[in-house]
């Protein structure tokens, strides 16, 4: 996913701005892996192979987003996610 297109992403939610965590790219800046997260109501939608998952909570299944976090442990610098949100 090309930054210029994540730049123009919301929040579905309560539409606020979005932070990009960057965990690979490719050689032309493409984001492949990562997460977008939501400052003011902590949600965390994962972005796989390019594609960022922003579905409604009830929607989603942690059970297939889990391996994902575990796997970006050491980049959520100690935070956990829990029901979609990104927390202390």
């Amino acid at each position: 996913m090309k930054i210029a297109t994540i730049n123009k992403l919301c929040c579905p939610f309560d539409h606020s701005d979005l932070t990009l965590t960057r965990v690979s790219e490719d050689t032309e800046g493409k984001i492949l892996e990562g997460w977008l997260h939501c400052p003011h109501c902590t949600r965390i939608y994962p972005i796989v192979k390019g594609i960022p998952i922003m579905s409604p909570d009830a929607y989603r299944e942690m059970d297939m987003e889990k391996p994902l976090f575990e796997k970006w442990q050491k980049n959520l610098e100690g935070k956990k996610v829990k029901d979609f949100r990104l927390i202390e």
